[in-house]
């Protein structure tokens, strides 16, 4: 066995992979560390220490899989995904730029590449965009259609929430997520606008028990899917492994004969 075969044989075992896992997530203790000014007043020093260590475990994981894969690497959308997590945090900017140091809490996304169960939940949402898409722009038909109504019904009266076609679909997404819908904003319109039920409740009943719902049944079929799949593959290989050993058996037999 070569080199990069041993490496990277090491590198896909289960202790290694779970020490990965414990060592991402003590990482992302310590960024949420760096928010408290009385940790960081006591122990500063050390956290910062312990990130960089951190930073340089998975630097070193990342360097270690390109010598030992290669180009095949670059062919894997999770590893894609590892080395720009890994880069944001590499940046020489990354220690001046707020937005891109509070960005390094990013690295706890690698558990996801790390952990084949997340792993198959993240898939299974993938899996389901393309179906989603004519869902989203369902959606978006609604919401338009929804915007220039209620800016046309209600914006005269209520302009701080439907006063333009902007605040009429955050409005209208408030009350799709059921948030403060009926006292915060149906209700104050409705002491005005009395027949102002006539267009929410179907907003509503269309919108959040209808389309969202429909996303929700693509994830979970998607994930369904996903999970078969991976049962599929599970006894193709349990049935691989069983033909191996029949046909080992027989082997023996005959030259028992």
């Amino acid at each position: 066995m070569t080199l990069r075969a041993r490496i990277d044989a090491f590198l896909d075992r289960a202790d290694v992979q779970n020490a990965i896992i414990a060592i991402i997530i003590f990482n992302a203790i310590l960024l949420g560390m760096e928010t408290s000014p009385t940790i960081m007043g006591a122990a500063g020093e050390l956290i910062f220490t312990l990130d960089r260590i951190c930073l340089g475990i998975f630097t070193l994981e990342i360097l270690a899989k390109i010598y030992a894969r290669g180009f095949k690497f670059f062919r894997s959308g999770w590893n894609l995904f590892d080395f720009f997590i890994v880069g944001i945090s590499l940046l020489p900017l990354a220690e001046g730029i707020s937005v891109l140091r509070a960005m390094r809490i990013l690295r706890l996304l690698r558990v996801i590449s790390v952990a084949p169960r997340l792993r198959r939940v993240i898939e299974g949402f993938l899996t389901a965009l393309p179906g989603m898409a004519s869902v989203f722009l369902l959606m978006a038909m609604i919401f338009y259609i929804g915007a220039v109504m209620s800016t046309k019904l209600f914006g005269p009266t209520f302009p701080e929430w439907f006063g333009t076609l902007g605040l009429s679909a955050y409005s209208l997404f408030q009350i799709m997520t059921l948030e403060s819908w009926s006292m915060g904003i149906v209700r104050p319109i409705m002491e005005i606008h009395p027949a102002a039920w006539a267009f929410f409740v179907p907003f509503i009943m269309v919108t959040t028990f209808t389309v969202v719902n429909l996303i929700v049944g693509l994830i979970v079929n998607s994930m369904q899917d996903a999970h078969h799949e991976e049962d599929m593959v599970k006894t193709d290989a349990y049935r691989d492994e069983v033909l191996v050993r029949l046909e080992a058996i027989e082997k023996r037999l005959n030259e028992m004969k």
